[in-house]
């Protein structure tokens, strides 16, 4: 049997805590998973948390599938556009926010989503009443990058607050992603 393939998990502002779905399927990846690190959690810097995914992405040993939430969706997004080199397996995108919506955090305005497709295989995963972005406006996103969409139905923004737990249905729908890259 192969070893599965290396993770780099990419939370959103504020990074994700332990109880966060995130996190704990990090722990269960033990050195499967890395983290990004940026010095900019609160007050997020595009250019820094780039580089924190060209860090995370340089240390593990193999392709890996970005695990993105929320706010790390646009920065993975955005990387994506400018390293579509073969790098990556692929990226599980889960509840991204709107950058245009009223509510898009004043720390973060300076991500923004990419307006051109990218070729490494992405699935946006969409909650059909996520506070921080509409369906159809998800769904307009995941049109531009070419991702696929999975509609998870009504789970809030796919957090602690929305009562998702450690999620285990996502990690069923990353692992069948995951499978066929």
């Amino acid at each position: 049997m192969s070893r599965p393939r290396p993770w780099v998990i990419v939370p959103g502002i504020w990074n994700s805590d332990a109880e966060h779905w995130q996190s704990v399927w990090q722990a269960d990846r033990r050195e499967d998973a890395v983290r990004i690190a940026p010095t900019s959690w609160s007050e997020p810097d595009p250019g820094d948390w780039s580089a924190a995914l060209d860090a995370a992405v340089a240390a593990v040993d193999g392709p890996p599938v970005l695990v993105a939430h929320s706010l790390g969706v646009l920065a993975v997004a955005e990387w994506l556009a400018d390293h579509d080199d073969g790098r990556i397996a692929g990226a599980f995108l889960v509840a991204p926010p709107d950058p245009d919506a009223p509510g898009f955090p004043h720390a973060a305005r300076g991500f923004a989503f990419p307006t051109r497709a990218v070729a490494t295989p992405t699935l946006l995963v969409v909650s059909d009443d996520d506070p921080y972005c509409t369906r159809e406006r998800a769904e307009g996103m995941a049109a531009v990058l070419g991702s696929d969409v999975e509609r998870i139905g009504a789970h809030g923004h796919v957090n602690i607050a929305s009562g998702v737990g450690d999620w285990q249905a996502g990690r069923a729908l990353l692992g069948a992603f995951a499978d066929r890259l």
